[in-house]
């Protein structure tokens, strides 16, 4: 039997956002909509579907005077990770 699959990480972009936090931790928006070849808006948009879900979390604040918004995955979203990982191996057979 297979497990279902997560759907707020099968999207792909929210699943990029995942895969980039979970490695490096953190990440600032401008690095994520870079990495991810996102608009803002739309990445706007499902950063805050992730950390609805608890995620993320989102830090706002400045850097000099330059507006910085800050992402870091939580263990909920690490948890959420690797079960979605683990069920997609089911998928593939590994």
């Amino acid at each position: 039997m297979f497990k279902s699959l997560d759907s707020l990480l099968h999207s792909e972009l929210r699943l990029a956002v995942m895969s980039i936090l979970v490695s490096a931790e953190e990440a600032d928006f401008v690095f994520l909509r870079n990495q991810t070849g996102a608009t803002a808006g739309n990445l706007s948009v499902q950063l805050d579907k992730l950390q609805r879900a608890d995620y993320i979390t989102i830090n706002k604040g400045f850097n000099g005077k330059m507006p910085r918004t800050i992402c870091r995955i939580t263990q909920t979203g690490r948890n959420a990770f690797a079960a979605y990982v683990e069920a997609l191996q089911g998928y593939i057979g590994k």
